[in-house]
C-alpha cells in the first residue's frame, strides 16, 4: 500500500488498556454505559431545543450545538476503544489514523470556539440586558456558530497538512489507544522538534490562553455585576457556574495532554479517558441539573412523547 508520503508504515499499533480478561469486560461495561449516556444525553438536550419554542434563544442554540459537538468528538474515540478492548492485535491503518485525528482536532476547535461564544452571550445577557435581543440576533447567532465550525477544520487543517506529509518509516507503535498529532508526530523518521512545537503551541498555547481568557471573562462579569447590585451576584453566580464548571472539564485535560512538561503514560491516559468518556457525559447532566428552563422542557417533551405512544 503506497502512501501520498512515500511512507513504508502502512499501520499504527494502539495501546491496549487492559491485560487481564477480568478488567477487559469491567472497562467494556463502564466504556459502553457511559457512551450510551453520551449518546442519549447529548441528543436529548438537542431535540429539546430543537422541538421546544421556548428554548429558541441563543443561549440554547448554542448548547444544543455544544452537546452534539461532544456527541462527536466522543465518537471519534470511544467505539474504536471498546472494540479494541477483546483484541489481540489493536491495529489501525495509516489513513483511519489521519482521519481520526483530523476529527479530533476539528471537533476540539469547534467546542473551544462555542465555549467562548456562550461566554459572549452571558455576557451580553447579564452586563447588558436591555440590548440583548439587538446583539445576540438569530443572525449572530448563526455567524458564532459557522465561525466556531471555520475555526474548528482552520485548527485541525493547520498541523494536518504538515502530518500527512511526514515520513513514518519505522516504529508504529503509538502508546495511546488513540491518534494524535503529538504522538504520530514522534514516530516519524526525521527530527521533528520544530513540528511538535507547532502542534504544542496550537493546541497546547491556545487551549491555556483560552482557558485563562474564559474565567477572567467570567470573572469580570461576577464583578460587574457585584458592582451594579450584589444581590444580583448570587443569581448571576448560579447562572454562570455550569458554564464555569464546563470549561473547566474541557480544557482542563488538553492542557494536560499537550502542555504538561512531564507526561506519563498512565497520566495521558486516564485524561484522555477523562477527556473523552467523562466529560461529554457530564456536560448534559451539568446544563440540565443546573438549569430550570431546560428541565421544565424536557419533562415536556417526555411527556409529548409518552402522550403520543398512548395515542398509538
Amino acid at each position: 500500500m503506497d502512501q501520498v508520503n512515500g511512507s513504508v508504515v502502512t499501520e499504527f499499533v494502539l495501546l491496549g488498556l487492559a491485560q487481564s480478561l477480568g478488567m477487559q469486560f469491567f472497562l467494556f461495561l463502564f466504556f459502553s454505559l457511559f457512551y450510551v449516556g453520551i449518546i442519549l444525553g447529548n441528543l436529548f438536550i438537542a431535540f429539546t431545543v430543537i422541538f421546544d419554542s421556548h428554548l429558541h434563544s441563543p443561549m440554547y442554540i448554542l448548547l444544543a450545538n455544544l452537546s452534539l459537538i461532544d456527541l462527536g468528538l466522543s465518537s471519534t474515540t470511544v467505539p474504536r476503544m471498546i472494540s479494541d478492548l477483546f483484541s489481540d492485535c489493536k491495529i489501525i491503518s495509516f489513513y483511519n489514523c489521519m482521519i481520526q485525528m483530523f476529527f479530533i482536532h476539528v471537533m476540539g476547535g469547534v467546542e473551544m470556539a462555542l465555549l467562548i461564544a456562550m461566554a459572549y452571550d452571558r455576557y451580553t445577557a447579564i452586563c447588558k440586558p436591555l440590548h440583548y435581543l439587538t446583539i445576540m440576533s438569530p443572525k449572530m447567532c448563526m455567524l458564532l456558530i459557522v465561525a466556531a465550525w471555520i475555526v474548528g477544520v482552520i485548527h485541525a487543517v493547520s498541523q494536518f497538512v504538515f502530518v500527512i506529509n511526514l515520513p513514518f518509516c519505522g516504529p508504529n507503535y503509538v502508546g495511546s489507544f488513540y491518534c494524535d498529532f503529538p504522538r504520530i508526530i514522534k514516530l516519524a523518521c526525521m527530527a521533528t522538534y520544530k513540528l511538535e512545537f507547532v502542534v504544542t503551541a496550537n493546541s497546547g498555547f491556545i487551549s491555556m490562553a483560552t482557558f485563562f481568557f474564559l474565567i477572567m471573562s467570567y470573572i469580570f462579569i461576577l464583578v460587574t455585576v457585584r458592582k451594579h447590585s450584589s444581590k444580583d451576584l448570587s443569581k448571576a453566580f448560579f447562572t454562570l457556574s455550569a458554564h464555569i464548571t464546563v470549561v473547566v472539564l474541557f480544557f482542563t485535560p488538553c492542557i494536560f495532554l499537550y502542555v504538561w512538561p512531564f507526561p506519563t503514560k498512565s497520566l495521558d491516559t486516564f485524561v484522555s479517558i477523562v477527556d473523552f468518556v467523562v466529560t461529554p457525559i457530564l456536560n448534559p447532566a451539568i446544563y440540565t441539573l443546573r438549569n430550570r428552563d431546560m428541565k421544565v422542557a424536557m419533562r415536556r417533551l417526555t411527556g409529548r412523547v409518552v402522550s403520543s405512544r398512548e395515542m398509538t
